[in-house]
């Protein structure tokens, strides 16, 4: 019997663990690094273990130092969550050799299954050969052989980029997982990514738990599933259980695993099977009613399963958070959550590794937190879950949230029929146009600014009125007003807005006749939040020594240089859109391109180097300044 679980992960998957572990009566283990030693999972633990570093190779993906903090710990059983180590043969060998149970399936069903390549050889299908791919086979995908979440995957449209993009998938994949090989498969334009979660015991008894549908994605990871997935004609859909069924089967599974695949045109693709939790597992649990941790900790233990799964019910979607910028290319954001409030209970569950007061740092993955809803019917799913989303107080770095809110209500989501991977690809600049309120959000957080300081300082209205007041912040209009002689303010904006009233803290404006209130909190680090709207105040003056050369290159984000393309130097012509350097941050890479055609004048950044936010990495100079020189 099992009495204490390590967790060989972090965040929110090990914070759900945990939650599992306590009703049960088990005893829990966290491990961390360095970076993660006031983390929330850690906060949540009986005991835990620090594994010194930061970066994941360093920690989270040594196997031996988890093992060596399971035994140190008195645990008897190591929980691997998803991500990390979830899918290494090699880790679960050195659980079990080293007299603990390992919480998954066998390491001959992992290696046959966790490579796709080599799940893909089992079930008879060859990926592409690199070499052979001419133009004709474009697009094609080339992806990972281990791990998943989009980390080592890259489209390939043009056949000259081919070789430059699995040299950055084979980087990333390496850094992410510990393995860099990567492969070339057919890329299918406009599918749907559609999942079956799969349970097996050791007596036998495999249940096919439904269907999942993933299909909204940005960068390859998902953004938005549920559950069961919408549309499916009742033979494509049993023909998935049972294709899904016959893999676990043909491995000799135990545990929870989940086998992948694209429709399209009425046809499953298969894709792969990962032989873990993934993370959009709440979904399938609401429905169908279960706690998939507490049925693999039975599993582990040689219990059997009933001969069927419970059936479904109802409807279940669930939309991940994460700590991004959408319209800046899916930047990852860091800082501090100064207010992390997700509207849990009443039918809205929130799988979370974070807290108020947490900080947002630069060497995992960016998901906050996965927010999940159940109800009888998918149009009152998605209709709970954006409002859900609408309640959240998220003061901080910027996130994905009003791009969910947006995508759940999109017309194409509502449609299973027009349901798709390229769904950010059509509709991501509409998804992220700011949205009216915003404008108004900017009023109301000068007047409270303006409340604040009158409290602070005294004043008010005057007969000898002194200058208008004004406030700006980026990415909008400068608000200006005036202090009035009720002891209020008079706003001298467009649009019929009026102040009704004025604090530090709330602000009621009457917009068009409309009365609105905002609740407003503005931080030291110049973030303002008002109501859901997030603003950055512009300074009132600027620092000289913040000003940059034209065609500077600055870090969207913090990060490490990892590659500068090769053979680059000051001095060489680069054209718009080149790849210049490649920075990863949150175990993913990012590119950084020349903004337009012109020359290298200068490049700071060099493979290995930690940068910061605004760092200067490059600098071009354009063809236009270049004949403003002559």
């Amino acid at each position: 019997m099992i009495t204490s679980v390590l967790v060989a992960n972090r965040g929110e998957i090990a914070c759900r663990v945990f939650r599992t572990c306590r009703e049960l009566g088990i005893a829990t283990v966290a491990v961390h690094s360095d970076a993660d030693a006031d983390a929330l999972h850690v906060r949540e633990a009986d005991t835990a273990v620090r594994l010194p570093g930061a970066a994941p190779s360093e920690t989270y993906l040594r196997g031996d130092l988890v093992v060596a903090a399971a035994l140190a710990a008195g645990a008897d059983a190591v929980h691997p969550g998803y991500g990390f180590l979830s899918e290494s043969a090699d880790f679960a060998r050195a659980v079990t050799a080293a007299g603990l149970t390992w919480i998954g399936p066998p390491p001959e069903a992992v290696e046959a299954m966790a490579s796709k390549t080599r799940a893909k050889e089992l079930l008879g299908i060859a990926p592409l050969d690199p070499a052979a791919v001419t133009a004709a086979d474009l697009p094609v995908l080339v992806k990972a052989a281990a791990g998943g979440g989009g980390r080592g995957m890259r489209i390939v449209r043009e056949l000259t980029a081919l070789e430059g993009e699995m040299a950055s998938a084979s980087a990333e994949a390496a850094s992410a997982f510990g393995d860099g090989e990567v492969f070339v498969e057919p890329y299918v334009e406009g599918g749907r990514h559609v999942e079956v979660q799969v349970l097996a015991d050791t007596h036998g008894t495999v249940w096919a738990l439904g269907t999942r549908d993933c299909s909204l994605q940005r960068r390859h990871q998902k953004v938005i599933e549920e559950a069961p997935a919408p549309g499916l004609s009742a033979a494509l859909e049993a023909s998935l259980l049972d294709t899904a069924v016959r893999a676990a089967k043909a491995v000799g599974y135990t545990g929870a695993g989940t086998v992948e695949f694209l429709v399209a045109d009425g046809r499953a693709h298969f894709l792969e099977m990962n032989t873990r939790l993934q993370v959009e597992h709440p979904v399938t649990e609401e429905v169908h009613g279960v706690d998939l941790v507490a049925l693999q900790l039975a599993v582990a233990e040689g219990r059997a399963l009933p001969a069927e799964p419970p059936p479904a019910r109802g409807h279940a979607v669930e939309a991940r958070l994460y700590a991004e910028d959408p319209a800046a290319g899916w930047a990852p954001q860091t800082g501090v959550l100064h207010r992390f409030e997700l509207p849990a209970g009443d039918g809205v569950r929130v799988d979370t590794g974070y807290a108020s007061g947490d900080a947002v740092g630069v060497h995992y993955d960016a998901m906050l937190a996965k927010v999940i809803v159940r109800a009888p019917t998918r149009e009152a799913a998605l209709r709970k879950l954006a409002h859900a989303l609408e309640r959240a107080r998220l003061h901080g770095p910027a996130t994905n949230r009003d791009l969910l809110v947006a995508s759940l209500r999109h017309p194409d989501l509502a449609d299973p029929a027009r349901l798709g991977t390229g769904f950010y690809d059509r509709h991501l600049p509409a998804l992220t146009a700011a949205p009216e309120g915003r404008a108004h959000a900017a009023v109301a957080a000068a007047l409270a600014g303006a409340a604040a300081r009158r409290g602070r300082f005294g004043g008010g209205w005057r007969n000898v009125r002194s200058g208008d007041e004004t406030r700006s912040y980026e990415g909008l209009p400068e608000v200006r007003y005036r202090p009035a002689r009720d002891g209020g303010f008079e706003v001298l904006a467009p649009g019929g807005v009026r102040a009704v009233s004025a604090a530090p803290d709330r602000v009621r404006l009457e917009v068009a006749g409309v009365v609105r209130d905002f609740e407003v909190a503005e931080y030291p680090d110049g973030l303002v939040c008002a109501g859901p709207y997030r603003l950055t105040a512009r300074p009132r003056f600027t620092d000289p020594r913040e000003r940059t050369l034209p065609g500077s290159l600055l870090a969207p984000m913090p990060g490490t240089v990892v590659r500068v393309a090769d053979g680059l130097a000051p001095g060489d012509r680069v054209e718009a859109g080149q790849p210049l350097l490649w920075l990863e941050a949150m175990k993913m890479e990012h590119r950084v391109t020349a903004p337009a055609s012109g020359t290298l004048t200068a490049l700071h950044a060099a493979p290995g180097r930690q940068v910061e936010v605004g760092a200067l990495l490059a600098v071009v100079q354009t063809e236009a300044q270049e004949d403003q020189t002559v």
